[in-house]
């Protein structure tokens, strides 16, 4: 008898739950919000020598040094500019002693969806020209298509070349 692990075409591949929208150029994307510690107005970013182009820097919230990323830099989109709907998303990842604060820069917060695991597909198979691997799953919403973040992945997944 011959087992496979592979998912069956349309299987969920993300479990459903609550998630915070957000846009970045005219994209949509979504991280879980068991992962969303706040979401502040931009501070100012002190930088760190020689660090990856998408690391702006670290910020004092409240005491705790957090790095702060920019994920339109992060992904490879066009910079626009900053507006005033312009946030940092203070996300948490790891647990225990691992425990880690992080913002995220993104250009505008949109609002928190619940979404079932049956209405996240897989994203497809792009083979070796695009990494996945922070790309928890997709989801039509409103007649778009919105990305859901890996946020594990995404954040393990830091570059160490200078800028």
């Amino acid at each position: 008898m011959h087992l496979t692990t592979e998912k069956p075409k349309g299987a969920p591949v993300a479990a459903g739950g609550k998630f915070l929208t957000l846009t970045l150029g005219r994209e949509l994307y979504a991280l879980s919000v068991m992962n969303v510690r706040e979401i502040i107005r931009p501070l100012e970013i002190s930088p760190v020598p020689r660090a990856p182009a998408h690391v702006l820097g670290v910020v004092n919230l409240r005491g705790k040094i957090v790095p702060i990323l920019d994920l339109r830099i992060r992904f490879g989109l066009e910079f626009t500019g900053r507006t005033e709907r312009t946030c940092i998303v203070v996300v948490q990842t790891g647990q225990g002693s691992f425990l880690r604060l992080t913002g995220l820069m993104v250009d505008e917060v949109q609002e928190v969806l619940t979404l079932a695991a049956g209405e996240i597909e897989e994203p497809p198979n792009f083979g070796t020209a695009i990494d996945t691997a922070c790309i928890r799953g997709l989801a039509k919403v409103k007649g778009a298509v919105m990305i859901l973040l890996d946020l594990e992945s995404l954040l393990a997944a830091q570059t160490t070349s200078p800028r």
